[in-house]
């Protein structure tokens, strides 16, 4: 779950630096990549986790 924080943070980050520097676009882009890509791993992750993790008794 931290690096699922992280990479938003990293996607934040890098989207606000590419909107406010002049010639940075691309940086938005890349955030806006990061981001996607954070949240299908996250989507992955927690369509196959479900069935992993039973308690047993």
């Amino acid at each position: 779950m931290s690096v699922f924080l992280f990479l938003i943070l990293v996607a934040v980050v890098l989207g606000i630096i590419g909107v406010a520097a002049h010639g940075l676009f691309y940086l938005l882009i890349i955030g806006v990549v990061v981001l996607v890509v954070d949240l299908v791993y996250v989507a992955i992750r927690f369509r196959r986790g479900g069935s992993k993790r039973r308690i047993r008794r």
